[in-house]
């Protein structure tokens, strides 16, 4: 049962909650910009960026940065999410592929999440509608006017984060010196994909107690579908039917999972942040790419399934990509393979070192 509760990992920290033992302890911040501007045409008054960092930046002869690697959580997470056991364990430590005494590590939380600005700090649903593009503008601004950052060494992305990778990798195809996208496709979210999400939006909005958005009280019965979907989402199924043996054993883990997380969502953030990928496709541009790429995906991914075949159709479209399947297996971790380094971190130190300048 307690392995179970990682199982839900898809869509980054939004449906988990890891230990405060044995992490890192990262320095925080905020960076404000005044009248930021989204491609819809409307604007921001003031855009809040919150992030995260470990270990120091570094300069070259030049005074530029050079040792900067930008981690880009989920739809619903935070860039708490990279501190957990499982990915900080194994990646920052002494002589570990993204040792915090060689790296300047950012992790910020990305516009509509965390203590970024986001529609629960005071406009709910008059909040202005966000996209993809948005974010990464919004990161790109954190780096470059927030932190001095021009060019990061390696840009890492999980879930959402792997879609704003093949955003940036498009638009600013410099930026980054190499990029490991994980648990994404670089194309329009459409058929199951879409339809799961399209039905977590609108059982938050169907809700009477949702009033427009201005709720006096979290609309309860909305969330219990939001989070119905996510754990299926999430979920790793011969994980599952080896750990949840028994219908009671099922029934009792749903109810905890339940009490647990409803309670940690906002409605009007959650519809948004599901929201955001309405204007996500890649598709076309994927001969812009030009930095090293290793791209992961796993086989157990109800979001990604393999069967689709998707990744078969667009490897040969990028250059310098390698590209990974992570097995089934009882083991599997599903959505969330990303958050679990141990599956991937021989292919994060192998794509540093080709892409090694």
């Amino acid at each position: 049962m307690k392995r179970l509760l990682t199982l839900a990992g898809s869509l980054a920290a939004l449906l988990l909650a890891w230990p405060a033992a044995a992490q890192p302890v990262p320095v925080e911040g905020d960076f404000t910009a005044p009248a930021f501007a989204l491609t819809s045409g409307r604007s921001l008054p003031e855009l809040r960026m919150h992030y995260r960092t470990l270990g120091q930046p570094r300069r070259d002869a030049d005074g530029r940065i050079g040792n900067a690697v930008l981690l880009l959580h989920g739809t619903g997470g935070t860039g708490a999410q990279f501190l957990s056991p499982q990915f900080a364990g194994e990646l920052f430590g002494p002589g570990q592929p993204l040792d915090i005494a060689r790296y300047y590590i950012i992790m910020p939380d990305n516009l509509g999440h965390g203590g970024s600005s986001k529609p629960s700090d005071g406009q709910r649903a008059r909040f202005p509608e966000y996209g993809y593009a948005d974010m990464v503008e919004a990161q790109r601004r954190l780096l470059v006017d927030g932190l001095g950052v021009d060019r990061v060494r390696l840009m890492l992305g999980t879930s959402m984060g792997c879609m704003h990778i093949f955003v940036w990798a498009e638009t600013h195809p410099d930026f980054a010196g190499a990029m490991m996208p994980m648990a994404c496709q670089p194309t329009a979210i459409v058929g199951r994909n879409r339809l799961w999400r399209t039905m977590l939006k609108d059982a938050i909005r169907s809700d009477p107690a949702w009033a427009g958005g201005d709720y006096t009280a979290q609309p309860v019965e909305g969330l219990r579908t939001a989070v119905d979907l996510l754990l299926l989402a999430g979920s790793a199924p011969m994980a599952m039917q080896q750990d949840l043996p028994t219908p009671a054993a099922v029934d009792e883990w749903l109810a905890q999972q339940q009490a647990r997380r409803i309670p940690a969502l906002d409605a009007n953030d959650l519809w948004y942040q599901v929201n955001a990928s309405f204007d996500y496709d890649p598709s076309a541009g994927l001969e812009r790419i030009t930095a090293p790429m290793t791209w992961i995906n796993s086989a157990d991914d109800f979001i990604n399934p393999p069967e689709l075949g998707l990744a078969e159709r667009f490897v040969p479209r990028i250059a310098g990509v390698q590209y990974r399947l992570v097995p089934n297996s009882v083991g599997g971790k599903g959505h969330g393979t990303h958050t679990w380094a141990v599956f991937w971190k021989d292919d994060l130190i192998e794509l540093l070192a080709r892409s090694e300048d």
